[in-house]
């Protein structure tokens, strides 16, 4: 499935890393929201990248925005992470890949010549009427949280 920017972010309804759950449509007229997808808890580059968001944890509050990291990892590998990198945001689990399907990223990915589902590093940018205002497919991490930011605080900050 491939959502267009203007159109309405698809809904979705996971648990997080404590057991509560959380649906996107709890942020519509409340908060934008920086949804971003990543393959694996306490990996490096996914490591880097958590961290990154927590550095930049106050600038996005400070916009209105909240983040939410998305993988196919179980909960408590969630908690794991969150303690150990201090992350102040909440993680949800994805292990069904139904969120990472209606936002396109669960696709085929290849590593040292083997084939392999999972998750596409990508970040979506949601209004706080619910409608995707921005994507970054696969992401590169370096530098990627601050053009995050960078457009959340120039484009959705009014």
């Amino acid at each position: 499935m491939k959502i267009e920017v203007g159109e309405k972010a698809p809904d979705f309804t996971l648990e997080t890393q404590s057991g509560e759950t959380v649906s996107l449509s709890d942020y519509v007229g409340k908060k934008n929201v920086v949804l971003y997808f990543y393959p694996k808890d306490m990996t490096p580059g996914c490591t880097t990248q958590a961290c990154d968001f927590r550095d930049h944890h106050a600038s996005f509050e400070g916009v209105d925005a909240v983040i939410l990291g998305v993988s196919p990892d179980p909960k408590e590998k969630h908690k794991r992470f969150i303690d150990k990198h201090d992350l102040p945001f909440e993680l949800l689990v994805d292990q069904e890949h139904e969120a990472a399907e209606k936002y396109g990223v669960w696709k085929l990915k290849k590593t040292f010549g083997k084939e392999y589902m999972g998750i596409e590093r990508s970040t979506f940018a949601i209004d706080k009427e619910g409608r995707l205002a921005k994507e970054w497919r696969g992401v590169r991490v370096k530098g990627h949280v601050e053009d995050t930011l960078k457009f959340v605080q120039n484009e959705l900050n009014h």
